[in-house]
């Protein structure tokens, strides 16, 4: 006899995003689409407070069933997703009530960008690590200062709770929970199905560098340049090399470019050198050497010291937690 199917439960809610609960559960859904065989291994199924239609942020409605007809034991994987209206929802104690009392006896809680402010307002992430969308981080830790929020992270896991960053980041979640149930292959091919990524790890940044310093620019003058530094992190990126390319002396262009962008140049090739170098230690073999002298470090001792100071790891342990 086979065994029986993992139970997901997802909560929704009038103006829940709709991504954040069609991406995790078409990832659930897929593995059981050939070329997989037998058994659908998990049952989803979706609940809000009185059951019926849910109109989600975008307009469109997913039917749901009543909290009332879910009992606490019958949940394996119980996910909350968020959406524009979550940080009113905190507010409605008969939800917040249920997602404290099945929590106690589901194997894993997960929630999904916002979903985590309903998550706090139960008391499930009390003293653990957490993340949320980039954008609420912030108000998160200010609202729940006994969250360890890490605003960096895809996802993170802590115990049975796991929590995701933006939107999107519900899919990482998601694969990263089959690859737990059903093994890494199964979730590379269901990854592959949906033609999305595998390999967005928890602890990765939840977006890049680059994008990161052009997001918090106050203007685009050194747009141009910040993508030429990204094409050629092997070479000189000194701040006289820089200000050359950018017309000015150093000393104009180094006061400028921190006024423009709000860092120096300086920490802006450093974040962008890490980044490339973790993302080789993540896809590649190559020798800690090469990936310190490919990236413009120019030995493995310097880049070592880069990665201890701003990510509180050296590159053989981050390998060691990233890498297949």
């Amino acid at each position: 006899m086979g065994r029986s199917p993992h139970s997901v439960v997802m909560v929704c809610f009038d103006g829940v995003q709709l991504l954040d609960v069609a991406g995790p559960m078409d990832c659930f859904a897929a593995a059981h689409l050939p070329p997989y065989d037998g058994a659908a291994p998990y049952r989803l199924t979706l609940v809000s407070k009185d059951g019926g239609a849910v109109a989600t942020s975008s307009g469109i409605r997913l039917e749901t069933i009543p909290l009332s007809d879910i009992q606490p034991g019958d949940i394996d994987t119980l996910m909350v997703p968020g959406g524009p209206a979550t940080r009113d929802i905190v507010d409605d104690a008969a939800l917040i009530g249920w997602i404290a009392r099945v929590a106690e006896t589901a194997g894993r809680v997960c929630s999904v960008c916002s979903g985590a402010y309903l998550l706090a307002a139960a008391g499930l992430l009390d003293g653990r690590r957490a993340v949320t969308h980039w954008y609420l981080c912030d108000d998160l830790k200010a609202r729940y200062p006994q969250v360890a929020v890490e605003p960096d992270a895809i996802f993170v896991r802590d115990g049975r709770i796991w929590t995701s960053a933006g939107v999107t980041a519900g899919i990482d979640l998601a694969l990263a929970i089959v690859e737990a149930d059903l093994g890494r292959k199964t979730a590379m091919e269901i990854a592959r199905h949906l033609v999305v990524y595998f390999k967005r790890p928890g602890g990765q940044s939840q977006f890049s560098a680059l994008l990161e310093s052009q997001t918090a620019a106050v203007d685009t003058r050194f747009d141009e340049l910040q993508r030429w530094v990204a094409e050629n992190l092997d070479g000189d990126l000194g701040v006289d090399r820089l200000a050359e390319r950018a017309g000015m002396s150093p000393r104009n262009f180094a006061r400028l470019y921190k006024q423009a962008v709000g860092t120096t140049p300086a920490r802006f090739v450093e974040s962008l050198r890490l980044e490339a170098a973790r993302q080789a230690l993540e896809d590649t073999a190559q020798p800690l050497g090469w990936v310190a002298r490919r990236f413009g470090f120019g030995n493995e001792e310097r880049m070592r010291k880069s990665f201890q100071r701003r990510l509180g790891v050296v590159p053989s342990q981050y390998r060691q937690q990233f890498a297949p």
